[in-house]
């Protein structure tokens, strides 16, 4: 089981989460980070370093951002082939739907 990011780092892009991430499975688009479910490890550290409280074990991923799942696994694979990794700390997006 892997964690996904969700709704709330849409346009945010906080990264405090890509530096706790052991594994370094972290990707980033214009909009949002996620994560790469087969790299992902499990672990949880990244957790509770989300200020935005985006990232959930795919298992308790609320209902209204299930898609997110899938979303994850999709952008992942496609940013990793065009090298899209993220294992540093970045400024945050805070973009006008930024709602953290």
């Amino acid at each position: 089981m892997a964690h996904v990011v969700t709704e709330p780092c849409k346009d945010c892009k906080y990264t405090d989460c890509v530096v706790e991430c052991p594994v370094e499975c972290f990707y980033q688009d214009g909009d949002m980070l996620v994560i790469d479910p087969d790299d992902c490890i499990d672990c949880g550290a990244c957790v509770p370093a989300c200020p935005v409280e985006a990232i959930f074990s795919e298992s308790t991923v609320p209902s209204q951002w299930s898609s997110y799942i899938e979303l994850n696994a999709t952008k992942a694979t496609a940013l990793k082939a065009s090298g899209h990794q993220i294992t540093k700390h970045q400024a945050p997006l805070k973009g006008p739907g930024c709602k953290g």
